[in-house]
């Protein structure tokens, strides 16, 4: 991944059961038009289907830091990328972990050859994770996730603060809020190397549309 626009469904009915691969088929639909690159974050039970109908990265909404063998009840690295996971968001907001558990997965993505993509709330987070070196570090105020009120244009700076505390260890990316094209186009604009979406997206009339819309955005000169 370079500059990836990553959809997560996280667990919305509008986006569940065929739907899911409906909405993976109009994303892989529209970053071969665009040549953009769309990373599909699907609910886990439908991953190993997900990754069977499409030729985009996709990538699982949370993985545990439980070991592989025997145990019950958790998703681990080794068992997602069996699946065709080709790596993971960890931390996002609405499953929060601790630091410890952070640095663990990210070793064992790398070790895995997959990609770690590491929630944070601030920048302050962002200079602890980068420590760890994951590919990319999200950026994602949680006052604003699913607000409708774009990180890029509420609160600029906590991108381009997160970008110089990262220190160029990792690729920071941005999500909360964002809705359009040019909350995309402005958050490229500061600096940051993708977007992480969701409801934007899953909720949309028309999904083919609303992710053409946003894909318009990383291109934005």
């Amino acid at each position: 991944m370079n500059r990836p626009l990553i959809i997560n469904f996280k667990n919305y009915s509008d986006a569940s059961g065929a739907k899911t691969i409906e909405l993976a088929q109009a994303a892989q639909e529209v970053a071969k038009k665009l040549k953009v690159e769309i990373v599909l974050a699907p609910p886990q039970a439908s991953l190993a289907l997900v990754a069977k109908s499409v030729d985009i990265p996709v990538v699982c909404q949370h993985v545990d830091d439980a070991k592989e063998g025997s145990t019950t009840g958790f998703f681990v690295p080794e068992i997602a990328k069996m699946y065709g996971a080709s790596g993971s968001l960890i931390n996002h907001s609405e499953h929060r972990i601790d630091v410890q558990a952070i640095e663990s997965l990210v070793k064992r993505l790398r070790d895995l050859a997959m990609t770690s993509i590491v929630c944070a709330r601030t920048p302050d987070e962002v200079a602890k994770i980068a420590a760890f070196s994951p590919e990319f570090i999200a950026i994602e105020p949680p006052e604003l996730i699913g607000s409708g009120r774009a990180v890029s244009k509420e609160n600029p700076a906590i991108i381009t603060n997160s970008i110089k505390a990262a220190g160029g260890r990792s690729k920071v990316i941005c999500g909360a809020g964002i809705t359009e094209k040019g909350d995309v186009s402005k958050a490229i604009e500061l600096g940051s190397h993708g977007i992480l979406v969701a409801s934007s997206v899953v909720k949309a009339k028309s999904w083919p549309d609303k992710i053409a819309e946003l894909a318009q955005g990383m291109k934005a000169e």
